[in-house]
Parts: C-alpha cells; sequence; structure tokens
C-alpha cells in the first residue's frame, strides 16, 4: 500500500496542478475578451457594461478554480510525506473528485480504495513520530 498510497499523492498533485493551469487559461481567456471589447468598442455605453462583467467573472473563476485546486496539491505533498491529517483530507477530496468525470471520478474512487483500506491506516499512524517522554525540571 506504501506505493498506492505515493501514486495517489503525485495524482493528487496533478489533479491540482492542472486545475492551476486551467485557473490561468480562464483568467488570460476573460482578460483577453475584456481587453478586446474594450478595444473594438470605441465607447460604446452597452461595452462600458460589459467589460467589467466580464473582468469580474473571469477573476471570480479563477479564484474559485484557485481554491479548489491548491487543497489538491497540499493533500499531494502530505500524503508523499505520509502525514495522518493528509489521509483525512485525501478522503475528503477524494470523495470531492467523484462528481469530475471521468479523470476526477478515477482518481476519487482509487483514492477511497487506497485510503480506505485497513493496512493504509496502519501506515500512516507508523509514520508518526511517537510521544517523547517529559522529563521533570529539578528547581
Amino acid at each position: 500500500m506504501d506505493t498506492h498510497v505515493k501514486v495517489l499523492g503525485i495524482l493528487n498533485i496533478i489533479l491540482g496542478a492542472f486545475g492551476l493551469l486551467g485557473a490561468l487559461v480562464i483568467l488570460v481567456v476573460f482578460g483577453g475578451a475584456a481587453g478586446i471589447l474594450g478595444a473594438a468598442s470605441h465607447g460604446d455605453p452597452d461595452a462600458r457594461i460589459a467589460i467589467p462583467i466580464i473582468s469580474i467573472v473571469g477573476v471570480g473563476l479563477f479564484f474559485l478554480i484557485l481554491l479548489l485546486s491548491i487543497p489538491d496539491i497540499i493533500a499531494g505533498i502530505g500524503l508523499l510525506q505520509f502525514k495522518p491529517w493528509a489521509r483525512i483530507l485525501g478522503i475528503i477530496l477524494s470523495v470531492l473528485h467523484l462528481i469530475h468525470i471521468p479523470f476526477g471520478t478515477a482518481v476519487g474512487i482509487y483514492g477511497l480504495w487506497v485510503l480506505l483500506s485497513g493496512g493504509t491506516e496502519q501506515l500512516f499512524q507508523s509514520r508518526t513520530a511517537p510521544p517523547q517522554p517529559v522529563t521533570p525540571v529539578k528547581l
């Protein structure tokens, strides 16, 4: 299961990177559309209304996709390091990935299978540092 967790971590990082790339593409497309409309409108009053709307929608979509992609990268890095919190975050993200047909669904099913297996839970528990004994301080 060690290898499966690492593969899942890499897949999460890849999905997050594609999300970031998609967010940048949306920002460029909507910004370009607003710029072209501004250059071609020559003071048209309808364009004065449309340009801010296009810009706001583009920036809003950019930040939405950005906020949805960053947790994938964080979970992927945590899974590669076998952090216990990354297992929980990975399970949540795997459930959310199920609605992203087809690739997200495949990663979501794989992620749930990997992270909900009994051996995986023990793998994450064994990687945590044991608590250090507290030595009393002499006064």
